[in-house]
């Protein structure tokens, strides 16, 4: 088993701000008032909704259906009362509103029939089955990228011959702490859920990277894996560097594989789940527990009593500001995420959901980078040092602010993992993550476009196609259709003509027998007559 340890390249040293909300136990968060639940919490379709105004739920209840591949459950976090059905606000750079639920909460926290059936032991269970409940009960990756899990075991297990299955447990971003204080208090939980992991993909090797910044956790996950005397699972402590968090750059420092762009880490053996993952798949699968709730760290110098808390999904933010003693004087810029990748809220009447990790409440002069003291590039090159995809950041700046899309396709903007390490260290304070993420909707809009003329055109030449094809089948019909009508007229004279030859030889045939018939008559007549002739004659001579 691989324990050597591999440089990442780039990567800054950032103030990591954790003690803020570690020094508080982990803290279950009281039920508010009413939940907001979004039916679009992960990558892929949003399910069909299940329930209207009016209706009551159990905790546990799927809101949603699998419509098609690719559409994934969301369930009511509590029981209570449907009392609006619209869209909400959700947690998202852009403002964006999706098709969700406002419930009532009436505080029962009442299951009903919803709680799935435990599978404590599991390792006697079909994958197959375990790929159900994992679908069924809506886990999806909690590292961020909110990308269902089922899928991604899945497709690794199809794969077949796994090397190495990473759990991540760096938590790299500045003020993020929930992985930690997870870690350190639900340890041996953590280490089933990776077991349920191992039943599934077989892999060679299972390494757990963690910073070398979280002692108690890297301490608790060694005791839950030694209680196992599991040879397969290794904790490996790694510098702390951001962004090793990321899963490209945790892969290339734990196995020395880089993902190529284009390829998926599964293609090469690899497979990478966060931490709170594997949490999520051990109160699934031996719970029997859907993904209700997750650990959220409120934190920031904007808010009175930084801590993490566990969360039911669809609580408002206000919710928890107001747990964590609510906002002082210094809350100038809330946002969902850390200091380096989080992006900001422009309220905070929204609600926690899976991709919810941390709630961040700063003054302005807190942020890692500002446009707002933004001044010209000097190509210094400090961006390109510590870029960890080996990009020239200073290049698609200003093909970026340029609009050329052609180029920054050239230099591949679509590798960057906009972990904002260039906008750290760019002296002129320029926010170059902005330009990238505008950039990338510009593509993504293009691709649109793109794909809606090709449409269009495969539509045109469809319709051409089809009209061709019909003028065809039509002339080929007709022509079939007169060659019929030159067939049949063609027999129809045929006939004609030989009902003419008999007729004629019928006629003939019976003038014959007419002549014939005349003849003996005739014939007849003469005998009559001659006879007639020779009685007279007879007479005569006796007179």
């Amino acid at each position: 088993m691989s324990s050597q340890q591999y440089i990442m390249h780039g990567g800054v040293h950032v103030a990591g701000h954790k003690a803020l909300s570690t020094d508080k136990a982990m803290s279950t968060l009281a039920l508010p008032e009413r939940l907001m639940i979004p039916t679009r919490q992960h990558r892929g379709i949003g399910g069909k909704l299940l329930v209207a105004e009016g209706d009551y739920v159990y905790k546990g209840q799927p809101l949603t259906e699998q419509r098609a591949t690719g559409s994934y459950l969301v369930h009511a976090s509590t029981s209570g009362t449907i009392e609006k059905v619209g869209r909400f606000l959700v947690p998202h750079r852009s403002g964006y509103s999706c098709i969700g639920v406002s419930i009532k909460v009436d505080g029962k926290e009442d299951w009903g029939n919803y709680r799935l059936a435990p599978m404590k032991d599991f390792v006697t269970i079909d994958n197959a089955l375990l790929l159900d409940r994992i679908n069924d009960a809506g886990v999806v990756g909690l590292g961020g990228a909110v990308f269902p899990t089922a899928v991604k075991i899945g497709s690794g297990a199809k794969q077949g011959a796994l090397k190495t299955l990473i759990i991540n447990a760096a938590e790299c971003e500045p003020y993020i702490t929930c992985d930690d204080v997870l870690m350190r208090t639900e340890a041996d939980q953590i280490v089933t859920g990776i077991q349920v992991m191992l039943k599934m993909l077989s892999p060679e090797q299972c390494l757990i990277g963690i910073e070398d910044n979280k002692p108690e956790a890297i301490a608790a996950l060694k005791e839950a894996v030694a209680k196992l005397d599991h040879r397969t699972i290794k904790v490996i402590v790694i510098p702390t560097i951001y962004p090793s968090g990321d899963a490209k750059q945790l892969t290339k420092i734990l196995t020395g594989v880089e993902i190529a762009k284009g390829k998926r880490s599964y293609e090469l053996g690899i497979l990478c789940h966060n931490v709170a993952t594997a949490h999520s798949l051990y109160k699934a699968v031996v719970l029997g527990e859907p993904l209700l709730s997750r650990l959220v760290t409120v934190t920031g110098a904007g808010v009175k009593e930084p801590q993490n808390f566990d969360v039911l999904l669809g609580t408002p933010f206000t919710h928890l500001v107001q747990a964590a003693g609510g906002y002082t004087n210094k809350a100038e810029r809330l946002l969902m995420g850390g200091l380096m990748m989080g992006y900001p809220m422009h309220t905070d009447e929204i609600p926690v959901v899976k991709a919810t990790n941390c709630v961040l409440v700063l003054p302005e002069s807190d942020l890692a980078y500002s446009s707002d003291m933004a001044m010209p590039c000097t190509r210094c090159g400090k961006c390109v040092e510590v870029c960890p995809p080996k990009l020239l950041p200073q290049q698609l700046y200003w093909h970026s602010r340029a609009n050329d899309l052609e180029r920054v396709q050239k230099h591949n903007l679509a590798d960057c993992i906009e972990c904002g390490c260039c906008s750290y260290v760019c002296p002129s304070n320029i926010d170059l993550v902005s330009y990238f993420t505008h950039a990338k909707g510009a593509l993504r809009e293009e691709r649109q476009k793109q794909e809606k003329i090709d449409q269009a055109r495969e539509r045109f030449e469809f319709r051409d196609f089809r009209i061709q094809r019909d003028k065809e089948e039509r002339d080929a019909k007709r022509a079939e259709h007169k060659a019929a009508l030159q067939k049949k007229k063609a027999a129809m004279a045929a006939k004609k003509a030989q009902e003419g030859e008999n007729s004629v030889s019928a006629t003939d045939s019976k003038q014959d027998a007419i002549k014939a018939a005349l003849a003996r008559v005739q014939a007849k007549k003469k005998a009559q007559q001659e006879q007639t002739s020779d009685s007279s004659k007879t007479e005569s001579k006796q007179d």
